[in-house]
């Protein structure tokens, strides 16, 4: 193989993992070989494209110029690689950005049948509650629920997260079930990630509105710790539709003021603007969209959300 292509993979890898024994473990090869082709090619380029500190390897402005040049340049290389093979077989490296209880739920419960068609291809997830920057931590595509606030992103929408209160049997008999919106008001609540900057809950049905002051008595930054103590029976939970989905199937969970409509959150998938989207990326959107296509339709039959 080419050394100069061999040290621009090296590189992106570098780039990527912030870490040069990382990258040469990937590529075969030693912590020293990967710093010593990493030295030539700055002295190549004649510019110092790393800052190399004892506790990591970050890109200098120069570097991060030279990642957005030459990762579409990567890329191509790497789509006239799939085209050529025409097999449709995917490989290399996928790395994928979402929160961690969407991927838990949303995802990975789904990931099979992707990574089946394409047994060569390597998935890596990086899960955070926090918004990933998709450039800077060279992310191939990204899930995100809600309010997108990165205008370096193509995104497009794949499906809808539908927002709803929930409690396990046992809090129901115990409190009673809430016979409309202003009944919360005597009831425990319960509020995870998504509802920390809620100051309350807003309820609609048949054209009227009904908004609801609530104060969460146990409060968690973790959406699957959020289910789980609305399971234990510690009271009311607002929560979206899919985060609790296995719950509700089984009973562990049930849908409290069914009538009532709390609004909804678009699911988008993301790539990062300025650079060609892997193949890879590419079809991993298409079928995460294909997927949440069969879980909306799901539901409009009927089939998802037990009341």
């Amino acid at each position: 193989m080419n050394d100069r292509f061999v040290s621009l993979q090296l590189f992106a890898r570098v780039a990527r993992s912030g870490s040069f024994s990382v990258a040469g473990r990937a590529m075969g090869m030693s912590q020293p070989t990967a710093s010593r082709i990493m030295a030539a090619l700055e002295k190549q380029v004649g510019a110092a494209l790393f800052v190399r500190t004892t506790r990591a390897v970050t890109l200098t402005e120069a570097g991060s110029d030279y990642l957005s040049r030459i990762e579409p340049i990567l890329t191509a290389l790497e789509e006239a690689d799939h085209a050529v093979r025409g097999t449709g077989e995917l490989r290399g490296l996928l790395r994928v950005a979402a929160s961690s209880g969407f991927a838990i739920r949303g995802v990975l419960p789904r990931l099979a049948r992707f990574t089946d068609q394409h047994p060569s291809l390597r998935v890596e997830f990086i899960l955070s509650d926090d918004r990933q920057d998709l450039v800077g931590g060279s992310v191939d595509v990204a899930l995100r629920v809600g309010v997108l606030d990165d205008s370096t992103a193509i995104a497009r929408r794949i499906g809808t997260v539908h927002r709803i209160v929930v409690a396990a049997p046992s809090y129901l008999a115990r409190a009673g079930t809430p016979a409309s919106p202003g009944d919360l008001a005597d009831h425990t609540i319960i509020v995870g990630p998504a509802g920390r900057v809620m100051e309350g809950w807003t309820f609609r049905r048949d054209g009227k509105v009904s908004s609801v002051r609530v104060e969460g008595r146990f409060i968690l930054n973790s959406m699957d710790a959020a289910g789980a103590a609305a399971v234990a029976g510690l009271g009311l939970l607002s929560t979206g539709d899919l985060a609790v989905l296995d719950e509700l199937e089984a009973g562990r969970l049930v849908r409290v003021l069914p009538d009532w409509e709390m609004g909804s959150a678009d699911i988008n998938v993301l790539l990062p603007a300025g650079r060609a989207a892997k193949p890879s990326a590419r079809a991993f959107a298409d079928f995460m969209e294909a997927e949440f296509r069969e879980v909306q339709a799901a539901g409009s039959r009927g089939e998802r959300i037990a009341s």
